[in-house]
């Protein structure tokens, strides 16, 4: 009989922002097997119908089974508000976590802040998000703010360009910057802008992403389902995209100081 817990965790994407949660997951379990899979060519996914979004995030979770993966992480919130809830149905011997954004933490830091959650237009629009919106509506001034263009520039590896600088500034620039006490990165990629959206806000907006969360219970489903890998296990991550050009991103991301 095979054992699963030397097989690897698959790790997906619409693209390279993925790689934040790849990061927090190597940081926290080293000796685990790692499958990278990021569809760059058909990124950005927040823009895309959902059905769409469905039928990608699907085919590339199928991709990973095939592959034999032990467990799938969904680390993009558009994918999961798209496809959880069907591939755990269609899957339910398979630990399949997904990922929201970290509003929870932020509605709770303080007494009724002002939280920002930047995300993809499908995500803030999505009956997932709108509940956990609901659930804290008395507890924080909520201001969704989209932002798809900041997938693209991420994707075309545009940290620290002017062209980066332009966009967020444009993006902020309709707020009351002073006023914001915190900043929810509500998709992957948006973490490789910290140090840009760090000058642009200043100090004050503490940044909260869901990336450490979902590796702590990534952590906690494999022991509880005995799928952790044994602790003198040689860890080792493999990259892999619908882009075969886009391999050295990811691996440039993986090496990112976040």
């Amino acid at each position: 009989m095979t054992d699963l817990r030397s097989a690897p965790i698959g790790v997906f994407d619409s693209g390279a922002g993925g790689i934040s949660v790849l990061k927090r997951l190597w940081a926290l379990m080293p000796n685990e097997q790692y499958l990278y899979f990021g569809d760059s060519a058909n990124a950005p996914y927040g823009t895309r119908p959902l059905e769409t979004i469905r039928d990608l995030t699907v085919a590339a979770v199928e991709h990973l089974l095939d592959a034999g993966c032990k467990a799938i992480v969904l680390a993009c919130n558009t994918a999961t508000s798209a496809a959880a809830a069907e591939l755990r149905e269609a899957h339910p011997d398979v630990p399949i976590i997904g990922l929201e954004p970290a509003l929870k933490p932020a509605a709770l830091f303080g007494d009724h802040p002002t939280v920002v959650v930047m995300a993809t237009p499908l995500t803030l629009r999505e009956a997932k998000f709108q509940a956990l919106a609901d659930r804290f509506a008395d507890r924080c001034e909520l201001i969704r703010l989209p932002a798809p263009e900041l997938v693209t520039l991420v994707e075309q590896n545009k940290m620290g360009t002017p062209e980066l600088w332009a966009y967020l500034e444009d993006l902020f620039a309709p707020l009351d910057k002073d006023s914001i006490d915190c900043l929810v990165l509500g998709c992957t990629h948006f973490p490789f802008a910290r140090r840009e959206l760090r000058a642009i806000l200043g100090s004050r907006p503490v940044f909260f992403d869901g990336a450490v969360g979902e590796a702590k219970y990534t952590a906690v489903v494999l022991e509880s389902r005995g799928l952790r890998a044994p602790d003198n296990a040689v860890g080792a991550i493999r990259f892999e995209s619908s882009d075969p050009e886009k391999l050295p991103l990811l691996e440039q991301l993986f090496s990112f100081d976040l």
